[in-house]
């Protein structure tokens, strides 16, 4: 597997600082949209969140990273810190953020020593700097040795244009003054990885991306805003989008959770293709299946990795068999839907996983020759004719593909409100079969009148 590389050959800017200070603020104006989620709890960002930025003309990769905190180091906090420190590695710069309201506190003098140990260029920004109560917390961060501090307010915007100078001082000739050209080229996959708590979506992920790139663990919900990570493979570019694992319903109460449930929502509503991934020791649960409908509701083509393979040692073949044979019975509506055995733990079927989604990307813009789907509906009609409803048969006269990205099918019949719904889904059934669309979400409309090609030259009667 190979990693992605750095967008169009743009610098890094890393934000770094303690909870709580406006890291993720100043990342989602820097790159102009809501990327990551903003909320008064300390240690919302919890894994690397990059973007591009655009600040008075300069382009950068903005990395977004997890507050510093004294920890342990296998704790979920040293986790974090660990994730930190590489983001502070790979950048160009470090944009180290204090809040001036609060003023200086031991972790500020922490990272401070761990910037200097790593050696970055480092411009020191006093955020929240609006109103007189900021004065003392700016002219304390003079002690932390890195300079004059720039004072700005995410929040408001305030400073931006000082910020701006102060990077493209450090930055030089490194980041790109004018406008981006038009990109040219296949636009990368939008693939979302979602699933339940702690079924190991991130494992996951990195066992694709080949790093530790996002934040793992024993611990259930670590992740809880969506992370998006281009990658290549084979030639291809993907952007994998990590999201925070989604619970019933009923179990969501905390302002937070719910942020982080509306995120990955958001992620599914963009996505092309899905990966939901279950536990191969309890797959389809009630949540997992709500899962799959919505995804299949928001018409994204979908790919069922079968995650923690590595726990079935015996019997796998009967094993897959008794999933495939729910996975039919319980979505009927993606009947024949790709299932992945996976394990995230020791890289078992990544290559397969990834096959997967091409041929589900595939399928899911496949569009069908009209006189083939004519010739497949005269067949199918023949073969098992609509009932007639009221003494009066149904005609079923002519089929025509309208879209692709999902398939969408407009067929004209004689009394459309009439016909049952058992046929209509033999036939998406018949249509996903002959032409080869498992687990693709299918749309089929059905509309009153005759053929309305009938007589001109396309004519495919």
């Amino acid at each position: 597997m190979t990693s992605g590389t750095r967008r169009a050959g743009l610098p890094k800017v890393a934000i770094v600082g303690r909870p709580n200070v406006g890291k993720s603020t100043l990342f989602n104006r820097l790159v102009g949209r809501r990327l990551a989620l903003v909320d008064d709890t300390p240690g919302v960002t919890r894994d690397r969140r990059e973007g591009e930025a655009r600040l008075g003309g300069l382009r950068f990769i903005a990395v977004d990273t997890a507050g510093m905190q004294q920890a342990e180091a296998e704790s979920l906090a040293g986790r974090m810190l660990r994730q930190t420190e590489k983001a502070i590695r790979e950048a160009d710069l470090a944009l180290f953020l204090i809040d001036a309201r609060a003023g200086l506190a031991p972790d500020d003098e922490r990272f401070a020593a761990l910037l200097r140990k790593v050696g970055k260029p480092v411009v020191l920004v006093a955020n929240k700097a609006e109103g007189r109560s900021a004065e003392a917390g700016y002219y304390e961060a003079f002690e932390l040795g890195f300079g004059e501090p720039v004072p700005i307010s995410a929040e408001h915007g305030e400073g931006m244009a000082d910020l701006h100078a102060a990077i493209r001082e450090h930055l030089g000739k490194a980041a790109p003054f004018e406008a981006a050209p038009a990109e040219t080229g296949e636009k990368p996959l939008m693939v979302a990885v979602v699933g339940r708590p702690n079924v190991g979506k991130s494992t996951l992920v990195n066992r694709v991306l080949g790093e530790e790139r996002l934040l793992t663990g024993p611990e259930a919900g670590i992740t809880r805003d969506t992370i998006t990570v281009d990658w290549t493979w084979r030639g291809r570019t993907y952007r994998l989008a990590d999201t925070a694992g989604l619970r019933r319903k009923a179990r969501i109460q905390d302002k937070l959770e719910k942020l982080s449930v509306a995120d990955a929502i958001r992620a599914i509503r963009f996505a092309e293709t899905v990966i939901l991934v279950v536990d191969a020791t309890q797959p389809f649960e009630k949540q997992d299946l709500q899962l799959a409908d919505l995804i299949e509701r928001e018409g994204r083509s979908l790919v069922i990795a079968v995650d923690k393979w590595d726990l079935i040692t015996h019997g796998r073949t009967a094993r897959l068999r008794e999933i495939r044979d729910a996975a039919d019975r319980l979505l009927p509506q993606l009947r024949g839907v790709a299932l992945v055995p996976v394990s995230g733990l020791t890289g078992e079927g990544m290559e397969r996983l990834m096959k997967a989604v091409e041929r589900a990307d595939a399928a899911w813009n496949r569009r069908m020759p009209t006189a083939a789907l004519n010739r497949w509906l005269g067949e199918t009609v023949d073969r098992h004719p609509p009932p007639a409803v009221g003494g009066r048969r149904i005609r079923l006269r002519y089929m025509t593909q309208v879209k692709t990205r999902p398939p969408a099918f407009v067929a004209f019949c004689s009394r459309p409100s009439a016909l049952p719904d058992a046929y209509r889904r033999y036939l998406v059934n018949g249509l996903r079969e002959a032409f080869d669309l498992p687990g693709t979400p299918i749309r089929l409309t059905l509309r009153k009148g005759d053929n309305p090609y009938a007589g001109k030259e396309s004519r495919t009667e």
